[in-house]
């Protein structure tokens, strides 16, 4: 039995780049088509069986190690009985039944990007010009994969078809399976002179700004979905999908519960007992607040329509401000005896156990969940 690495005149160490090189040389000049008679016909055949074998990297390790033609068991030309499987109904990879050839043109990938927000971006929305690094169309080419002046060619090996077929005997008889084309890839073409900018792939890898309205309403890991906006394909093909995943800072005053804003305001113990009006910086301008005389910690103001505006929707949440009264912990001799004075006066009782209730960081949550 011939050496197949001689027969493709290749060394034993060759890559599988060089053994695909030389398979195609061979295979043009050996190719019935092109060079008709016996002897060519079994030089094809010899040629072709070899490059079979050591194109596959289990099927070479097998015969390097003396394994005969690489085969797993003695099925006189198959791999095993998946292969029989595949050459009686028709799953030869690359190449469509009927005897299609391979598209040049696939979708491209999906992007994922990911973009920062602040907490006053989710109010309202926002507008971002994101970058991305992705594959664009080639401009040279415009896709074709070609120099300017050529096209693609039918492949001289496989007539356009994108498979080849080769007759082995099995335990079955002689069978005739069909498999892609080592010269075109299962294209049915191929390029003779590619495109220098692109390398023949008809992308190639740029930045580009992507405009993004972001909506309203918006959470830390939501992602938002841009249809077509994602790598070209190779050749051409239509752009895959690009995703933005969007991460909202923590913000120093205001927290989000669903649709509302959450805040604490400190009030001294005198505006606590006589009451008060003030304002706060809202995320979106500035808030009256009413503080009513007598307002104990853990009271919750709430202003209606100054919390977020939902993802979904048009009416936007509530701002729940949760009170906490300040004692003061420092005094001088006047304000120590006005104190005195005062408690006197209130003839207040004195500090007594009551009915349990839950403590005030419990209490003030609960309210703001409106419990």
């Amino acid at each position: 039995m011939a050496d197949h690495y001689e027969v493709l005149g290749v060394s034993r160490d060759a890559s599988t780049d060089e053994i695909k090189k030389a398979y195609r040389r061979l295979a043009r000049q050996l190719h019935p088509d092109v060079n008709p008679g016996d002897e060519a016909a079994e030089k094809f055949k010899l040629v072709t069986h070899a490059y079979d074998v050591l194109s596959d990297d289990d099927s070479r390790r097998r015969y390097d190690m003396g394994g005969g033609d690489g085969a797993a068991g003695n099925f006189g030309g198959f791999g095993g009985f998946g292969d029989i499987f595949e050459t009686f109904f028709g799953a030869a990879q690359g190449a469509g039944r009927g005897g299609r050839p391979r598209s040049r043109r696939e979708r491209g990938q999906d992007a994922l990007v990911r973009v920062t927000l602040d907490l006053g971006d989710v109010v309202f929305g926002a507008h971002r010009d994101i970058e991305v690094d992705t594959a664009v169309l080639c401009e040279t080419c415009q896709g074709s994969c070609c120099q300017e002046g050529t096209s693609p060619v039918t492949c001289d090996i496989c007539g356009g078809s994108g498979h080849v077929q080769r007759q082995v005997r099995s335990l079955l008889g002689n069978v005739v399976t069909s498999q892609p084309c080592g010269t075109c890839e299962g294209y049915g073409t191929t390029i003779p002179f590619p495109c220098g900018t692109c390398g023949g792939q008809g992308r190639v890898r740029s930045r580009r700004t992507v405009s993004l309205d972001i909506p309203a309403g918006v959470e830390t890991g939501l992602r938002l979905q841009l249809p077509g906006s994602g790598e070209v394909g190779k050749a051409g093909g239509p752009n895959g999908d690009l995703y933005v995943e969007v991460s909202v800072n923590a913000h120093q005053a205001f927290s989000r519960e669903g649709d509302d804003l959450l805040a604490t305001l400190e009030v001294s113990m005198s505006d606590a007992i006589l009451g008060t009006e003030t304002s706060i910086q809202g995320l979106d301008g500035e808030v009256d607040l009413e503080i009513r005389p007598g307002v104990q910690s853990g009271d919750v103001l709430t202003i209606k329509g100054r919390g977020i505006t939902p993802l979904r929707g048009s009416q936007r949440g509530d701002l729940r401000v949760g009170v906490q009264v300040v004692t003061p912990t420092k005094l001088d001799s006047a304000q120590r005896a006005l104190i005195e004075d005062f408690a006197k006066k209130a003839k207040a009782p004195g500090p007594q156990l009551a009915q349990f209730q839950q403590g005030l960081f419990s209490k003030l949550r609960d309210r703001f969940r409106g419990h």
